[in-house]
């Protein structure tokens, strides 16, 4: 019957292209590899911006405050992030962002406060929302400049 051929294993030349395709693809490979080694191109370090797909989502914006400024000193730099985000996503969106190695992710969730108004307490849309930042230290001798000088 011709319906149960379509289950059989077929053998032969067929394999012998698939196998020949990935050769080929390898070698590609290998040849784009030795090029940029001989070229010596290298990515340019510095803080310039690399685009990054859903890097706007993760880092809302940096936290600019005078404990900010203090921790900057030592090399760690602080952010607003997105509440689902995770300590490898930032870790890996801020080293493509800025070009840095980033050595340690620390998480900080602020919780939501209840605020007053008048006789009624409770939670109140905009008063004092919660928030997640997130400290990232850097390698010694990298840095990322948030302000301009």
């Amino acid at each position: 019957m011709a319906l149960l051929d379509r289950f059989k294993k077929k053998t032969g030349p067929v394999k012998d292209k698939i196998a020949g395709g990935n050769k080929e693809k390898s070698q590609l490979k290998e040849e784009s590899l030795d090029n940029q080694k001989k070229t010596g191109e290298e990515k340019p370090k510095g803080n310039i911006v690399k685009q990054v797909p859903r890097a706007y989502r993760l880092i809302r914006e940096p936290q600019i405050t005078e404990k900010a400024t203090f921790l900057a000193n030592q090399n760690k730099y602080i952010f607003k992030v997105s509440p689902q985000a995770n300590k490898t996503e930032i870790k890996k969106t801020v080293e493509a962002l800025y070009r840095v190695k980033v050595i340690k992710v620390h998480l900080v969730h602020t919780p939501a406060k209840k605020r007053r108004l008048g006789r009624v307490q409770g939670w109140r849309g905009g008063l004092k929302k919660g928030f997640k930042k997130v400290i990232v230290t850097l390698a010694s001798g990298e840095e990322i400049e948030l302000l301009p000088r």
